[in-house]
């Protein structure tokens, strides 16, 4: 589904990345982990087509992506279902009620999105994804201003979009999400843990 081969990306005439090499079949999902600054970001917004790589290629699926980055892409002034009525479209869709429950979102659906808590905004921005209907999905440190329970959500949604056949590639900075991934029971344990 993706194929990255030697893949290099400059700014500035810096090298920040180099022989990168890749592979994620369908109903495979990539954790990208490490520290602020070494090129996790570059490389999804690299393979989403939003900054040239300098040298090396990336094979998409023929439908594309879907990209989910720091910012939730959401109009202020439309309402919630307003907003994801035009990325529905956008997309080529028409159906938002699966999105809207699968994020408990819907009812907030007449909402402003000016008007939604961070984390109300970041669930209607990820709702996004869900109404794409693309296979791929990059997305970019997607849990920031979620609560457990959101993350809890989202978590079943790319479990889902992986079962469904689609694939994944994420930047984590908190090993929540990849836990929930892998096994709901021990990442709700170890949340438990944790506070």
């Amino acid at each position: 589904m993706l194929k990255v081969r030697d893949l290099g990306v400059s700014r500035g005439g810096i090298s920040i990345l180099d022989g990168i090499n890749l592979m994620l079949a369908p109903g495979a999902a990539l954790v990208l982990t490490g520290p602020n600054g070494i090129g996790k970001t570059t490389l999804l917004r690299t393979i989403a087509g939003l900054q040239p790589a300098a040298v090396g290629t990336v094979e998409l699926p023929p439908e594309g992506l879907a990209y989910a980055g720091h910012t939730d892409g959401l109009k202020a002034t439309l309402t919630v279902a307003e907003n994801l009525t035009f990325w529905a479209r956008v997309f080529g869709q028409d159906r938002i009620a699966p999105a809207l429950d699968a994020m408990d979102i819907a009812a907030l659906a007449d909402r402003p999105a000016q008007n939604l808590s961070a984390g109300q905004k970041r669930r209607l921005g990820l709702a996004r994804l869900l109404v794409t209907r693309r296979r791929l999905w990059l997305l970019d440190e997607p849990t920031v201003s979620l609560d457990t329970a959101s993350v809890r959500l989202f978590a079943g949604a790319v479990r889902s979009h992986l079962a469904a056949g689609g694939a994944a590639a994420l930047v984590l900075l908190v090993g929540i999400l990849a836990l929930m991934l892998i096994d709901p029971a021990l990442a709700t344990y170890l949340n438990t843990l944790t506070g």
